[in-house]
């Protein structure tokens, strides 16, 4: 059976410049986790028994970030399945988009992670050396400016 994990994409929305295009105001949150290779990932983790995904998601956010839910605004109508292998056995991961709803609210990281960033497009895809990662990332990015 495939392992499933679930996490949320956070953005924030910085004050943009009058010369500044919306998109350039965007930045995305990533933790380099503190195990193995070190990647830089969005806070996701795995399903707990009774829970369902979105809840799983808030709860690894909690844990992994420090940020409640009461932090964040969850965006209706993006939600997006990764599937890879990990140790030679399916991997399913489900991500839904949150806003920060304060850009300044302090990113307290559990042991599992050893930094955080917060990242524009370009350098986000850069952090996150996973195609299907990067591809995730543009699709948001593309999302978020088409609705504003």
């Amino acid at each position: 059976m495939a392992v499933r994990a679930c996490g949320l994409i956070i953005y924030r929305r910085l004050q943009p410049a009058p010369s500044c295009k919306v998109s350039d105001s965007i930045e995305y949150l990533l933790l380099q986790t503190s195990y193995g290779t070190h990647h830089w990932t969005p806070p996701k983790g795995h399903v707990d028994p009774g829970e369902d995904d979105l809840q799983t998601a808030f709860r690894e956010t909690q844990e992994e970030a420090g940020l409640q839910a009461s932090q964040l605004i969850l965006i209706e109508g993006y939600k997006k399945e990764l599937h890879y292998p990990v140790h030679g056995k399916p991997k399913t991961v489900v991500y839904w988009l949150a806003e920060m709803k304060d850009c300044n609210t302090e990113i307290k990281l559990s042991e599992e992670h050893q930094a955080f960033q917060w990242l524009k497009l370009e350098d986000a895809c850069k952090f996150a050396e996973y195609e299907d990662m990067q591809a995730m990332l543009k699709e948001v990015h593309q999302f978020l400016c088409s609705r504003k």
